[in-house]
């Protein structure tokens, strides 16, 4: 415990925030720890949520085979066995791991050595690869190592902030308060380089928004611009890299026309760059999710190298990465083409992470990408398969093929500490993991540094750490004596030495400094140092940083006559990944409560689209339900879609269903960003509200999505076929029993029902032709209250709360549960002009800060009203 509570670190984005966890009588409160370098207390809505999430109702309490509850010792007994028997029938290739950087470096760490010391294969690869491959990629070609040159200091630093393809507000919110902070402080320019309008605009000086997949065309007229203007730091260049005049080369064959950008956009850009000498270019998912992600990151590096604008105090390319642990499973081989502590497959690395592992069977050659992965266990050439804290059957493209492959494959193994995900579905053997406030381990944040996830609470049920699963799959395949830690602490100083060994300086991960060090008292720190690169010295063989040759390449599918749209997709605000988490917090899911299209009011014209209605996206793949949401944040021709929603949430909104597989062919990271489709009505004969206070099994319907509530959970639905109402209610008779009220308006569609245990609400649905106008929080908080009176239970089957009772709407600000109704109502009545009287009225905005941009939006659109 410090100061009564315990330093623990956030388990979402990569930035890393550091908290403070302190027991109160009803719970836990979580707060942003004022001594962590990431976020010196900050926090953002999903942070500030936390506690909201620690329920252990979702939980996977005990091992499983086949559907069976067994103890550890039979469940890691089975694994092994059936790993084994795999491996003696078709070779160590047959088996892979599939990780995530949910998980700490030590699980990590324990999944590789296992498979690429012990079981001979090097089919070990993360979700990570979905999102930061690409990155990886451009750094080691440029760098000669996968390594972040700069620090998060550097945004308060530099003059120009670049925020290229990263939707920092929502993605990387408290990194976003100190950029805004520093621009608030210093004037610090910004310029969002983006084909949406994020909420980063809010604070840009200029938007740049480019035709999607130009990235490269951009950034190569960039360079161009930088030598014609002789910016180019030729000292440096001479001394410090190699290849500038072949980029040079084909950064002047460019045609930044190819953007769709203003010329005088592109040349006020250019202007600011070449006269600005301190600039940080921050990059991310927009960049990376591309089939030339990889050409996209060299072009950003090649203009920072060639003007020397790297690894100094305020200036140099930033990769911000996605999840909690996405640079420590880099840094320990989580990717299917490295080794652990930043080494590659060389025949001199192999040899030496071979002999510090003492290892059985060394893997020789990278193993199988994500999704060429999945596509080798749908071909039947990996047979068993080990998840650990992902949900691919979601997230990645080609969903229906990896759904496909995993029914068929021999062995499936899943490790999580959710009882019922998509993929958890699949499992013939379940392993309970350890979730978030029990994990004991390390994570490294995008700036590379290190700080200690400390538990707070204990196990739920027999869950376990997930490095305990793997080294009890070791001891039973004979390999125990290489995977006897004690704990996680002894796996940490494992790794740091094979850090160290052998290096002298010729790697840049080196924890020689951690070694021997006080595990439990660890406080964060960069490996590193701040910033690296500033010598300009690199970890190429010859010491020189490579620029390299990139020619602009159009997204490998493009819009046409039958698929006339692109897809774009992304995260919301308060989501994280597949919402086993954040699905849980009734104000996280208030602020987009269903997954929208986002689409420009001109093609919503042009294709005769209603804003609001539900409407079908299909590509060549699959398809997707969706409420359409009209907004000039979209490009003409362009559509969005969140990546969240799962089958446990809805139905027919999986993204990955629409996504062909194409991957970037050096980074083997997935297209997300490009996917031709169109959009068709989606025609209801009726529509419902269901409210009760568990998750339901629904019969077969065509579309509904459901979401925390206030003490309840809320379903919307839509049918086509008025036998499909009968069996819902049907469906719930079974439930709740037949201790109904109910109230029927056949010539107007309408049908109401309360389902009663005994003077209590159990469940409410409310059916009409068009979406039921019903205060649906207000219901939901009356589920497991008595409704006893006759005027009470008509406002239920009314569905509307008594005079002086309104619902809020949606969540605005997650923060302090403030809803849009609520803001509306204080701007008009206490004539609100400004942001700053939002959050004295309501609080609103004074939290993290994220709801700032829809609040200046909810005062604009008053003063037009006006």
């Amino acid at each position: 415990m410090a100061d009564g509570g315990v330093r623990t670190t956030c388990p979402y984005c990569g930035t890393g925030c550091g908290l403070v966890v302190t027991p109160e009588a009803d719970g836990w409160k979580v707060a942003g720890d004022p001594q962590h370098p990431a976020n010196f207390g900050r926090l953002c809505s999903k942070g500030t949520a936390l506690a909201d999430t620690l329920a252990p109702d979702s939980r996977l309490l005990r091992p499983e085979v086949d559907g069976r509850a067994v103890d550890w010792t039979h469940a890691t007994a089975e694994a092994a066995g059936r790993i084994r028997s795999v491996i003696e029938l078709h070779g160590p290739d047959s088996f892979a791991f599939y990780l995530s950087g949910q998980l700490l470096t030590e699980d990590y760490y324990a999944a590789n050595k296992l498979a690429k010391g012990f079981l001979g294969t090097a089919n070990v690869d993360t979700n990570s690869r979905l999102c930061m491959a690409s990155t990886v990629a451009g750094h080691r070609r440029a760098f000669g190592s996968d390594s972040v040159p700069q620090c998060y200091d550097d945004l308060e630093l530099a003059d120009l902030v670049v925020l290229a393809g990263s939707n920092l507000a929502w993605c990387h919110p408290v990194l976003f308060q100190r950029l805004k902070k520093a621009r608030e402080d210093h004037g610090t320019r910004v310029v969002v380089i983006d084909p949406r309008r994020t909420d980063c605009c809010d604070i840009a000086d200029l938007h740049l928004a480019l035709a999607p997949g130009s990235d490269v065309a951009l950034w190569n007229g960039l360079l161009a611009h930088c030598e014609a203007a002789g910016l180019i730091d030729f000292p440096f260049v001479d001394a410090h890299t190699e290849g500038f005049t072949e980029a040079l080369s084909a950064a002047r064959a460019a045609d930044t026309c190819q953007t769709g950008l203003a010329p005088a956009d592109i040349a006020t850009f250019f202007q600011w760059f070449a006269a600005t000498p301190k600039v940080v270019t921050i990059f991310s998912q927009g960049v990376n999710q591309s089939a030339s992600g990889t050409d996209k990151v060299n072009a950003i590096l090649n203009v920072h190298l060639a003007t020397a604008r790297i690894g100094k105090p305020g200036c140099g390319p930033f990769s911000v990465t996605g999840q909690p642990n996405a640079m420590g499973g880099r840094e320990v081989g989580g990717l299917a083409n490295q080794l652990a502590a930043h080494m590659g497959f060389d025949q001199a690395s192999v040899d030496r992470v071979g002999r510090f592992w003492n290892a059985a069977r060394m893997a020789s050659s990278e193993g199988l990408k994500a999704v060429e992965l999945f596509r080798a266990v749908d071909a039947g050439k990996v047979k068993a398969i080990w998840i650990m804290g992902t949900n691919p059957a979601v997230s990645l493209p080609e969903a229906d093929l990896v759904r496909r492959a995993l029914a068929k494959c021999p062995v499936v193994i899943v490790s999580d500490c959710v009882a019922d995900t998509d993929t958890m579905r699949f499992a013939h053997i379940k392993l309970p993991a350890h979730g978030w406030g029990e994990k004991n381990g390390t994570v490294t944040n995008s700036d590379r540094t290190i700080s200690r996830q400390r538990p707070f609470l204990s196990p739920v049920g027999e869950a376990r750490s997930d490095w305990q699963a793997i080294s009890a799959v070791a001891g039973h395949l004979g390999f125990g004596s290489a995977f006897a830690w004690k704990d996680s602490a002894a796996i940490f100083a494992e790794y740091a030495r094979l850090t160290a060994f052998e290096n002298g300086g010729s790697r840049d991960l080196d924890l020689t400094d951690w070694i021997g060090g006080d595990y439990d008292a660890m406080v964060p720190t960069q490996w590193g140092g701040k910033r690296m690169f500033a010598d300009g010295r690199f970890f190429t063989a010859d010491g020189k940083a490579r620029l390299v040759a990139v020619t602009a390449r159009p997204p490998r599918e493009m819009p046409n006559v039958d698929w006339p749209l692109r897809l774009n997709t992304g995260r919301y605000r308060d989501q994280w990944h597949t919402m086993t988490r954040t699905g849980l917090s009734a104000r996280l899911s208030g602020h987009r409560s269903e997954p929208l299209l986002d689409i420009n009011p001109i093609d919503v014209g042009r294709l005769n689209l209603l804003d609001g209605a539900l409407v079908r996206v299909k590509s060549r793949l699959g398809d997707y339900v969706a409420r359409l949401r009209a907004t000039t944040d979209q490009r003409p021709g362009d559509v969005f879609l969140p990546m969240h929603w799962t089958d446990r949430f809805a139905a027919r909104a999986i993204v990955g269903r629409l996504l062909a597989g194409h991957v970037d062919p050096v980074s083997g990271q997935p297209e997300s960003k490009h996917m031709p489709v169109k959009i068709e009505p989606f025609t209801a004969d009726w529509s419902a509200v269901l409210v009760a206070a568990a998750p339901l099994d629904l019969p077969d319907l065509p579309w509904w999505v459901r979401h925390a509530a206030d003490g309840a959970q809320i379903t919307e639905l839509a049918g086509d076929s008025p036998a499909q109402v009968q069996g819902l209610v049907a469906a719930l008779d079974a439930r709740f029993g037949r201790n109904r009220l109910e109230v029927m308006d056949p010539a107007r569609g309408i049908a109401r029902y309360a389902w009663m245990d005994g003077e209590h609400l159990a469940a409410a649905l409310f059916v009409g032709r068009d979406r039921p106008d019903v205060v649906r929080a207000w219901v939901a908080r009356l589920v497991g209250r008595a409704v006893a009176s006759a005027s009470e239970r008509a406002a239920v089957l009314a569905g509307k709360a008594p005079a002086g009772q309104t619902d809020q709407g949606a969540i605005v600000c997650a923060c302090f549960s403030v809803g849009l109704a609520t803001i509306e109502a204080a701007i008009r009545d206490q004539h609100l002009t400004d942001v700053a009287q939002i959050g004295a009225a309501l609080k609103a905005g004074t939290g993290c800060g994220s709801c700032i941009p829809e609040l200046k939006g909810l005062l604009a659109r008053k003063v037009a009203a006006e």
